[in-house]
């Protein structure tokens, strides 16, 4: 077992046949100055915000918050329903660091990505290791304050998976034995370089907690070194496959993106039940506060700039996954009425069909 794990590589296959480029620029020289790990103190929960209650959480970000069979229930409601937005938020980061991006990022590390990668590519990842470790526990420590100090615990206490971790497991099972594994590498990807834009916006919103906002600034601040250094992998990646690779790999790449994206409908009604709305308000509220034509918009605009970088690195080339692309609405970002965050990352919905 631990050999077979130690062993195991991100693309199956022998590194040394693939086809290598050259091409990479560390943006990690000053990582000793710069990483949060080094020189970021540990944030302390402290309530505030702007008038009246506070919010934990922005409700332009989290739409069942604003829908009016949950605003009829009271402030207190709508508040709490926040707050369990951001256990949410920082538990998703606990666990896409820890469960996604972490182990593939030691894989890299230690040459175990099966692609010919420079020397100093590999090292950074090691960096990008510690960075996301300290992601993770912070966003831990923060969650267990806040309930400490709100004495409102997380609904998640049972500690159900993430909605991301049963697609990807769909995923893998659709992905051909020659390639299954990649999987794992393509979400890092898709993660890391979409993450900093979705982070963005969180720290200048002047009606949280100063506290929380600083906790998402630190994490963005690391992660736009991520971007750049994901940028680069997929570039090395679409290079080092084969054409019968791509051909594969190609067409599910929009499940990879939409794994990220869509939201977790489950955790969203658990949350709406707590609250006190039946299954069929809840129901109406979720299909009411995404849907389909204009979240479809808004997950096309949140991967615009990833969709760019795969026209860049020749992704679209193959017409099937051109063709994929194409029916997932992908290639159709426009401005959106509303920027959404959700599972931890992005709160968006799609059509079903989008997602199988």
């Amino acid at each position: 077992m631990y050999l077979e794990a130690f062993q195991q590589q991100l693309l199956p296959g022998h590194a040394a046949d693939r086809s290598h480029r050259l091409d990479y620029a560390s943006r990690f020289e000053r990582w000793d100055d710069r990483a949060g790990v080094r020189r970021k103190p540990r944030r302390s929960y402290e309530a505030g915000g702007g008038p009246g209650l506070g919010l934990f959480f922005p409700p332009e970000l989290y739409p069942v918050a604003l829908h009016p069979l949950v605003a009829a229930r009271g402030e207190t409601t709508v508040h709490r329903l926040l707050l369990q937005r951001l256990y949410d938020y920082l538990a998703f980061t606990t666990e896409l660091e820890s469960v996604a991006v972490i182990p593939v990022a030691i894989k890299i590390s230690r040459s175990r990505s099966g692609l010919p990668l420079p020397e100093h590519m590999q090292a950074d990842a090691f960096k990008i290791v510690t960075d996301e470790a300290w992601h993770a526990q912070f966003s831990d420590d923060f969650a267990r304050q806040v309930a400490a100090e709100t004495g409102c615990a997380s609904q998640n206490l049972a500690g159900t998976p993430p909605a991301f971790l049963p697609r990807l497991d769909e995923l893998r099972d659709r992905l051909p034995a020659h390639v299954r594994g990649v999987e794992s590498l393509l979400f890092a990807i898709v993660s890391e370089t979409l993450i900093s834009g979705i982070l963005a916006g969180i720290p200048r919103d002047g009606r949280l907690p100063q506290s929380v906002r600083e906790v998402v600034r630190d994490h963005a601040e690391d992660e736009g070194r991520h971007h750049v250094y994901f940028r680069s992998m997929l570039r090395h990646l679409w290079s080092g496959l084969t054409p019968r690779e791509r051909r594969a790999i190609g067409p599910l790449v929009p499940s990879v993106i939409y794994a990220f994206l869509e939201p977790d409908y489950a955790r969203a009604a658990d949350h709406l039940a707590a609250a006190g709305l039946s299954a069929p308000e809840s129901d109406q509220v979720i299909a009411e506060s995404w849907p389909s034509a204009a979240t479809q918009a808004e997950v096309a605009e949140a991967a615009s700039p990833l969709v760019r970088y795969l026209q860049e690195a020749g992704v679209f080339e193959d017409a099937r996954t051109h063709e994929a692309f194409e029916s997932s609405g992908l290639l159709d970002a426009g401005p959106s009425s509303r920027s959404i965050v959700a599972d931890g990352a992005p709160l968006l919905c799609t059509p079903k069909e989008f997602t199988r």
